[in-house]
């Protein structure tokens, strides 16, 4: 189970059992075969969770600061890009907000979401909504 209210550490040792191996044969694959460079791959969330207790063993969810990374596909690699306060609550530093990770997710394939843009009711429409900016400081 993903969404983890309570019993954290033998589930997330369980997530962890079942994700870490094939993620990294995925990138290890792609990379001895040429392929990291043209490959985005794209790991996250719907949100993080909170840094304080649920109940007495859990977590709740937490939109305010969390992690996605990025490999391969035009990415800089081996960095992390923003920071969360001290408590891991909320993104205080190089906040990405999803429509920016959207945007340059979008660029980085290849696609301006710019140019999605279709109006309906009378209003522009598109992926990253109204908004979004691709984030070039994590270009490769």
């Amino acid at each position: 189970m993903w969404d983890q209210h309570g019993i954290l550490q033998s589930g997330h040792e369980a997530n962890a059992l079942a994700t870490d191996r094939p993620i990294a044969a995925l990138l290890t694959d792609l990379k001895a075969r040429g392929m990291l460079d043209d490959t985005l791959v794209v790991w996250g969330g719907e949100f993080g969770r909170t840094p304080i207790a649920q109940g007495t063993n859990g977590r709740d969810h937490n939109p305010q600061g969390f992690t996605t990374w990025l490999a391969g596909g035009g990415v800089k690699g081996g960095r992390a890009y923003g920071n969360t306060d001290d408590y891991g609550y909320y993104a205080v530093e190089n906040r990405v907000h999803m429509h920016d990770l959207h945007a340059t997710m979008l660029h980085l394939l290849g696609l301006d979401h710019l140019r999605l843009t279709y109006k309906y009711a009378g209003r522009d429409f598109r992926l990253t909504d109204v908004y979004g900016e691709v984030v070039h400081d994590l270009l490769a």
